[in-house]
């Protein structure tokens, strides 16, 4: 949720600041397949299988990244594309030091409201002596805030820049400036 506010935010400024909207219509996507593939497979074992064949969460996790890399490679050249392949590395990076799972902080967890469920699957959780905790769900919006209460990580940050870097150097605003628009080629 806190990807989609930040993509919404963004998209409602491009006006704002100058730019124009219609111009995301001129980006050539390419392995647009990849990405559809990734987020089948994240939502595959987050919310339909999360309890069940539990042996096949951690490879499918991984290979939803690995689905996700041949989508970004492919666009590489579009803006903040690189900075969202940063974020999401730093997560795989994390996710892979910890089993499969992105380790959480308990004090950012707690500010979220997010109650662990033993015994299914989850995208982030708590670990007694996690790896590379400083690349999980450390920061929290709290559950004060409604709709947006989450953990996130240095790579969701990332992850975040890079799509309103992107989405503001292909509408052309004032948010990135013409240097950088200009080091990228919309058409690949």
């Amino acid at each position: 949720m806190i990807l989609l506010a930040v993509l919404l935010l963004a998209l409602l400024l491009v006006p704002l600041l100058g730019g124009r909207l219609g111009r995301l219509a001129d980006i050539d996507l390419k392995a647009m397949w990849a990405i559809g593939v990734a987020l089948g497979l994240q939502i595959l074992i987050i919310s339909i299988i999360p309890g069940r064949f539990e042996w096949s969460h951690e490879p499918i996790h991984f290979l939803s990244y690995g689905f996700a890399a041949v989508f970004v490679w492919a666009n590489r050249r579009i803006p903040g594309m690189l900075i969202v392949a940063l974020g999401a590395l730093c997560n795989f990076i994390a996710i892979a030091a910890n089993g499969g799972v992105m380790p959480a902080s308990a004090a950012a967890q707690r500010s979220a409201g997010i109650v662990q469920e033993s015994g299914e699957f989850t995208n982030s959780g708590v670990f007694e002596d996690p790896n590379l905790l400083f690349l999980g769900d450390i920061f929290a919006i709290p559950d004060s805030v409604p709709v947006l209460d989450n953990v996130f990580s240095v790579g969701d940050i990332l992850i975040a820049v890079g799509i309103v870097i992107l989405i503001h150097g292909v509408c052309g605003s004032k948010l990135v400036p013409d240097r950088f628009r200009g080091a990228f080629s919309t058409s690949g």
